[in-house]
């Protein structure tokens, strides 16, 4: 299959304008917030960084050199985009006797904005979630309407998509993945090497259930049989969805469609998980400045900022400008 959707509907309706994202690093913020508090003690380092041109692997990376230690010791909650200013959380091993000549490399490199000592490895996913501060130039836009549809935003939230950043571009993650040997996959290194594509066929799978959800008119509606608390929508894993009953049929029949991709999960033996199909931003702020905004905004734990400034604005991202 090619020529894959990367652009799904939108809830409210047509954009109220245009306008230009990650022009600079600096106009995309985003500050991690893990919701608890390191315990003190222990043999890891918590550090929270302040980078911008370097993504999260990359930093892991140099954390495990300045330290001494495997790339896979140190910890994360979130991968972040490089293509911004962001202020994330590591975690290191490191025995209390070495901590301040590793600070002082890390210092080196990279603005330490906090210190502590934590009992274990931070984990992916450990997180409350992300605040965002994202300045849209070159704005195109009614004042009024922007600030109509923004309001109206944060007072029902919008679909949960995966951002675009999730398939690479044009799709290329997509691509790639359809291009693996589910036989392949049986061997750990070949499916370890892999997470990234696979983890692209699940989101896009799950973009695509909620986009027949909101045609459907009920992506706000719990349906019977979805085992959480709100509508959520399937991370299909080996032939799985998580759901029961009805549900899991139309989920499991809406999956055959692709049978390629449900190959892939059935040879890797993945779990299936769920995901919400709504997202709403909390604590939400606007700021309009001539022919510029300024969106200041939380998100829970996986929520794309990219995907709430796109459900009303139609967005140029310099980032991705040959």
């Amino acid at each position: 299959m090619t020529g894959w959707r990367l652009d799904w509907p939108r809830a409210g309706g047509e954009p109220v304008g245009t306008g230009r994202i990650r022009v600079d690093p600096g106009d995309f913020g985003v500050t991690e917030n893990l919701g608890w508090s390191p315990d003190g003690e222990g043999e890891h380092l918590l550090i929270q960084l302040e980078k911008s041109g370097d993504n999260t692997d990359w930093v892991a990376r140099g954390l495990a050199r300045v330290c001494g230690c495997p790339a896979a010791a140190v910890g994360y909650a979130g991968r972040k985009d490089r293509h911004a200013v962001t202020r994330q959380w590591f975690s290191l091993p490191c025995p209390p006797g070495r901590a301040d000549d590793v600070l002082q490399a890390v210092s080196a490199q990279w603005r330490v904005l906090s210190v502590d000592r934590h009992s274990r490895k931070l984990r992916t996913g450990e997180l409350a979630g992300n605040r965002f501060r994202i300045r849209v130039r070159d704005l195109e836009a009614d004042s009024a309407a922007l600030a109509a549809r923004w309001q109206a935003l944060a007072n029902s939230g919008c679909p949960n998509y995966f951002g675009r950043q999730r398939f690479g571009r044009d799709g290329a993650n997509l691509e790639a993945a359809a291009q693996l040997d589910p036989q392949r996959l049986k061997r750990p290194r070949e499916r370890a090497r892999s997470g990234m594509l696979l983890s692209a066929v699940r989101s896009w799978l799950f973009n695509e259930w909620l986009a027949g959800r909101l045609a459907a008119g009920d992506w706000r509606q719990q349906r019977e049989g979805d085992p959480e608390t709100s509508p959520s929508g399937p991370m299909f894993g080996d032939d799985s969805c998580g759901a029961e009953g009805a549900l899991a049929e139309a989920e499991l029949a809406f999956a055959g469609q692709y049978p390629e991709f449900m190959a892939l999960l059935r040879a890797t033996r993945m779990r299936p998980a769920r995901r919400s199909l709504a997202l709403k931003p909390l604590d939400c702020a606007l700021e309009q400045e001539g022919d510029s905004a300024v969106f200041d905004f939380f998100l829970p734990a996986g929520g794309f900022a990219t995907v709430v400034l796109t459900e009303i604005l139609d967005l140029e991202d310099g980032s991705r400008t040959p």
